[in-house]
C-alpha cells in the first residue's frame, strides 16, 4: 500500500467488482482469495468454508501450485488458530503464527509460513467462512509482523463485501437448484395425468383383449387395435412432453445464436476465458441442434467446475450438410481409460448418448495435465 490512498482505493474498487462477476459459490471463494492475496500483497492466502461436521465443506488457496496442493493431502480440520476464527469471530494478525499456542502443526509438504492475518467472514451474526493470508511479501522489522493495522482494515473491508458476493452467490444457485425442481415437479405432474391416463386404460383394453381372444375372435381384434391406438397416443404424449423440454431460445434464436449468447454470459462469469468461434454452420434438424446444445452445456460443465481450466475454446464448423462441435480447454485433463475403470464419466456417457441419439459421434481426447478435447459430429437433415 506504499504507491498511495489513490492506489490502494483503486485496488479495492477492483477486488470488489472482479468479486460481483461470478455467479457460482466456488468461483466467487476462488476470486476472493486471489484479491485478498493481490491487494494485500502476500505469498499465501487462503479461505475455508466450514461443514457442520469439524471439517471444511470448501476450501480455496491461492499461492500454493496444483502439485504441492495434491500433496498436502486432506482438506484441513477445524482446530487450533482457524477454529478460533470460527469460534470467536476474530481477527488475528500474528508475527509468526508457529509461535501461537494454538498452533498444531501441519503436513510435512505444507509450505512454512510465519506473519499471519486472518478474520472471519461473517453474514449477520453466522460465520461463513475464513479468510487468511500469510507471509507478506517486502521488508519487515525483526520480530514484527509483516501485516499492518492498514492490512488489517483493507481485509475487513474486503470481508464485508465477500460476505454479499458468497451469500448472492449461494442464493443464486439455490434458486437455480429450486427452478430445476419445481420444472421436473411440473413436468412429472404433467406425464401423469396425461400419460398414465392412457397407460392405464392401455392395460384394462389389453385384459379384455385376452379374455376375448378364445371366445370372440372379431371383438378381440378390436380391442387389440384399441390397444395400438392407446399406445400411439402414449407416445405422442411423451414426445410433446420432451419437445417441451427443448430449449426456446433454440427455436427463437437458432443454435448459433444460442451457443454465443451462453458462451458470453460463462466468460463473464468465471475466471477462465470462454471463446467461441462459429463457422459457416446451417441450420439443423431440432434433434441434432438441441444435442449439440446439450453435449456443449455438459463438456464447458467440465471444463469450468472440474478441470480448473484457464482458457475454453468451442467452435462450431460446418462439415458437409451436418456440423462438428469442438471443445478444448487447458485444464487438468485426465485418463479417459482410468476414468471408465473407475467408474468416473464426467458426464461422458450421456454426451455419447446424445451424440449418438442425434446420429452423430463423440470423440474424446486426454491427457493428465494437458487438457481436454472433446469433438462432436452430427449430420445434417
Amino acid at each position: 500500500m506504499s504507491q498511495g490512498p489513490r492506489s490502494g482505493l483503486a485496488a479495492v474498487s477492483s477486488a470488489l467488482l472482479a468479486m460481483s462477476r461470478h455467479l457460482e459459490v466456488r468461483d466467487v471463494l476462488k476470486t476472493i482469495v486471489a484479491s485478498a492475496r493481490e491487494l494485500l500483497d502476500a505469498r499465501y492466502a487462503a479461505l475455508g468454508v466450514p461443514d457442520d461436521h469439524g471439517g471444511f465443506a470448501q476450501f480455496v488457496v491461492d499461492g500454493v501450485s496444483e502439485e504441492q496442493w495434491r500433496a498436502i493431502g486432506p482438506l484441513p480440520r477445524q482446530h487450533g488458530i482457524l477454529a478460533a476464527m470460527l469460534s470467536e469471530a476474530r481477527v488475528e494478525r500474528l508475527a509468526d503464527l508457529r509461535e501461537d499456542p494454538r498452533f498444531e502443526g501441519w503436513p510435512a509438504t505444507h509450505p512454512e509460513m510465519s506473519d499471519f492475518l486472518g478474520l472471519p467472514i461473517r453474514d449477520g451474526d453466522e460465520v461463513i467462512g475464513a479468510l487468511f493470508l500469510a507471509n507478506k511479501n517486502g521488508v519487515r522489522h525483526e520480530g514484527g509482523c509483516g501485516f499492518t493495522e492498514e492490512d488489517e482494515e483493507l481485509l475487513s473491508i474486503l470481508a464485508q463485501h465477500a460476505a454479499i458476493a458468497l451469500t448472492n452467490a449461494r442464493l443464486y444457485e439455490r434458486s437455480r437448484e429450486l427452478t430445476i425442481a419445481e420444472e421436473r415437479s411440473r413436468l412429472a405432474h404433467e406425464l401423469h395425468d396425461a400419460v398414465s391416463q392412457k397407460l392405464f386404460s392401455l392395460r384394462l383394453t389389453a385384459q379384455a383383449a385376452t379374455a376375448l381372444v378364445d371366445r370372440d375372435p372379431a371383438r378381440a381384434k378390436g380391442e387389440l387395435q384399441q390397444v395400438a391406438a392407446l399406445a400411439a397416443e402414449a407416445v405422442d404424449e411423451l414426445r410433446a412432453a420432451v419437445v417441451e423440454l427443448r430449449p426456446a431460445a433454440l427455436d427463437e434464436d437458432g443454435l448459433v445464436a444460442t451457443l454465443r449468447t451462453q458462451i458470453q454470459v460463462l466468460d463473464r462469469a468465471h475466471s477462465a476465458r470462454v471463446t467461441f468461434t462459429a463457422r459457416g454452420i446451417r441450420a439443423l434438424p431440432a434433434a441434432q441442434e438441441e444435442a449439440v446444445l446439450r453435449v456443449a452445456q455438459e463438456a464447458l460443465h467440465n471444463a469450468l467446475r472440474h478441470a480448473r481450466a484457464d482458457h475454453v475454446d468451442v467452435t462450431l464448423d460446418r462439415r458437409g450438410g451436418g456440423a462438428v462441435l469442438r471443445i478444448t480447454d487447458d485444464g487438468t485433463g485426465f485418463d479417459p481409460k482410468a476414468v471408465r475403470r473407475a467408474g468416473r464419466h464426467l458426464g461422458l456417457v450421456s454426451m455419447r448418448d446424445r451424440a449418438s441419439g442425434a446420429g452423430g459421434r463423440l470423440t474424446v481426447e486426454s491427457v493428465p495435465g494437458k487438457g481436454t478435447a472433446i469433438e462432436m459430429e452430427v449430420p445434417g437433415g
